[in-house]
């Protein structure tokens, strides 16, 4: 009925609380906020980005290492005690269940147990299963991903020892066995580390450490994405980049003779047998290297050429 207050919203009730007119939120909200920042004080601003870049006093990144991938299986008895011969860093031993204990099997457990690497038991299924259906005879062995070091490390271990870097670097070596074997010459000639490249090269594997004969556990190896961009930041660092080629035009024994570079700091690149250094990596050698021969030979094989080498620069450090 009209003039009836007691239905339901004919009064207009008020708000618990009243709302803030321009007095209240809004005055404080048109407030200033301070005088705008620098340019050079603004993380996301360009301006920041190259103050920092510039700043010597900024703290480094941290170097980021890089490990080889999974890890690799050794099947096989004489492959397994081989490989513990040589120190190959096996992380566990894994026998078939009812495997014949011949000599071979009690060697490599006793050299397991010396190196207090863990020995286990599975069914033969399944260690068929953990080597992909490879031959292992009731014996494998699991080596764990490499880890490789940052190139920047060979630096400082030449700085560490008070000695000019001696670094090889390899382009397109790609058998694990070549690897292997330079890794030995590099730690048995006093190089500080071998560089190889990510893609297109062999790697760290098992085969490589058992052709070191233990020299990868103290020699560091180190990988790059990009090798030439890597030779060029040595040479930044002022190491003298020299790459062995057939068609150098100056011979080991020039390099090495006491007007040469021999006793500076260098990076020997180390090409493929047969294709030998790539066209980018042999235009940014600051020298090209040939080891002069008596009979009509090609090319020698990489391992080779670079021990050859690295005895030739060793020995001429050594008379300096």
């Amino acid at each position: 009925m009209p003039g009836n207050s007691s239905r339901k919203g004919a009064i207009r009730k008020t708000a618990k609380k009243p709302t803030a007119g321009s007095g209240g939120r809004v005055k404080r909200g048109l407030e200033g906020r301070g005088p705008t920042p620098k340019a050079t004080d603004r993380p996301y601003h360009q301006a920041y980005k190259a103050a920092k870049k510039s700043d010597k006093s900024a703290p480094a990144r941290p170097r980021r290492r890089s490990t080889g991938g999974d890890a690799e299986w050794i099947a096989g008895r004489n492959p397994v005690v081989e490989a513990l011969r040589e120190g190959v860093p096996v992380s566990g031993l894994y026998v078939a269940e009812g495997a014949e204990r011949d000599a071979r099997l009690r060697e490599a457990f006793a050299l397991a147990a010396e190196r207090g690497v863990s020995l286990l038991e599975v069914g033969r299924g399944e260690l068929d299963r953990m080597t992909s259906g490879a031959v292992h005879q009731g014996l494998a062995a699991r080596v764990p991903a490499y880890e490789y070091a940052h190139p920047d490390d060979l630096l400082d271990a030449a700085a560490a020892q008070e000695e000019p870097p001696l670094i090889v670097a390899l382009d397109q070596v790609t058998d694990p066995r070549n690897l292997g074997a330079i890794v030995r010459s590099a730690a048995g000639f006093g190089a500080h580390g071998v560089l190889i490249p990510e893609r297109r090269a062999a790697s760290m594997t098992a085969s490589a450490w058992k052709t070191s004969a233990g020299a990868a556990a103290r020699t560091p190896v180190a990988r790059t994405v990009n090798l030439v961009r890597q030779l060029k930041a040595y040479q930044e660092a002022g190491c003298m980049v020299v790459g062995l080629d057939a068609d150098g035009d100056v011979t080991l024994p020039e390099l090495v003779s006491p007007e040469g570079l021999a006793d500076g700091p260098i990076v020997l690149v180390v090409g493929a047998e047969g294709g030998g250094l790539s066209r980018l990596v042999a235009e940014t050698c600051d020298q090209l290297v040939s080891i002069p021969m008596v009979n009509q030979v090609e090319s020698l094989n990489a391992g080779v050429a670079a021990s050859v080498t690295l005895y030739a620069i060793a020995e001429a450090r050594a008379r300096r």
